[in-house]
């Protein structure tokens, strides 16, 4: 029985786990340049999903100018497809403040239906960012 927990990063050798997953899923798979996917670290909480203790995914949140922005949502390909970007989703928003009123994400194309079980909505045009087709995205309930 596999057991799947999210849990808030609290020390240094939590987030590490947190980069490598990123480094191969955004950096390795999507080829996204490594200098636009660390960004803005240290003011954002991060996440880490554990499949028996195996760290296999990954996001964090952060307060912006416009609101709370959930980002970096990344998941080991030998792990997807068992509802740990779902998990990921509804443990950044449990802990988000409980005044967060404006709360928004840039979604892949392909996420875009993760996000939309979650009460997001894609607002204005397609874009592109590191290569990747995105939507905004802008939870309404």
């Amino acid at each position: 029985m596999e057991t799947l927990q999210v849990i808030k990063i609290k020390n240094k050798e939590e987030l590490e786990q947190a980069f490598a997953i990123r480094k191969i899923v955004f950096v390795e798979e999507q080829n996204c340049p490594p200098e636009l996917e660390w960004e803005n670290e240290e003011v954002s909480t991060h996440f880490l999903a554990l499949i028996n203790t195996n760290p296999c995914g990954a996001c964090r949140w952060r307060k912006t100018d416009a609101g709370y922005k959930l980002e970096r949502f990344a998941v080991l390909k030998e792990y997807r497809g068992k509802r740990i970007g779902q998990a990921l989703v509804a443990a950044a928003l449990h802990d988000l403040p409980a005044d967060a009123s404006y709360i928004y994400l840039n979604a892949q194309i392909d996420a875009m239906g993760l996000y939309a079980k979650f009460g997001f909505v894609a607002e204005g045009d397609q874009f592109e960012e590191a290569g990747i087709q995105h939507f905004k995205m802008v939870k309404k309930s």
